[in-house]
């Protein structure tokens, strides 16, 4: 890095996102934790909780390392009256791969996203980015890999 008067020259920025591990049944992700990679590392689940007011902005992504083995992987929001709206894209995985998106449509009641280590994801590489956009309102586009009957990792609890 070089000063030049009042300009910052650099040659290379090498940085990592900071990763928050899971302990515990449950964690609070706070504001300062913007930009991290969430691990969902836990095989017996833990439930993470967005932060309340965060502002338009923050964000946080999650990711499935560890496949689950029993309870639940879910973010949620903090207050209820704070939604999800996004899309996540599922892949069958037992039998033919089909492929199948659920929206999470302005005016839905969803609130979290919850995974059961089958029809719902839960499985090491799942992934999901969750973006702050209004004081009521987060971004949630994620993949994840599922099987058996499939359903939707959105919910409204």
């Amino acid at each position: 890095m070089q000063l030049r008067g009042t300009d910052i020259v650099v040659d290379k920025i090498r940085a990592r996102q900071n990763v928050i591990s899971g302990s515990g049944a449950t964690a609070t992700l706070n504001e300062l934790d913007s930009g991290s990679v969430v691990l969902f590392d836990k095989a017996d689940g833990i439930v993470f909780t967005l932060p309340t007011d965060a502002k338009i902005g923050t964000y946080f992504d999650f990711v499935v390392s560890v496949t689950l083995t029993s309870n639940v992987y879910k973010f949620i929001t903090a207050v209820g009256t704070e939604l999800l709206v996004g899309q996540i894209l599922g892949c069958d995985t037992d039998t033919s791969n089909t492929t199948i998106v659920w929206p999470g449509l302005v005016g839905s009641s969803y609130i979290a996203v919850s995974m059961n280590k089958t029809t719902t994801g839960g499985i090491k590489g799942d992934s999901f980015r969750v973006t702050k956009l209004d004081s009521t309102t987060w971004l949630c586009n994620g993949h994840v890999n599922n099987n058996g009957t499939v359903a939707t990792p959105y919910s409204a609890s």
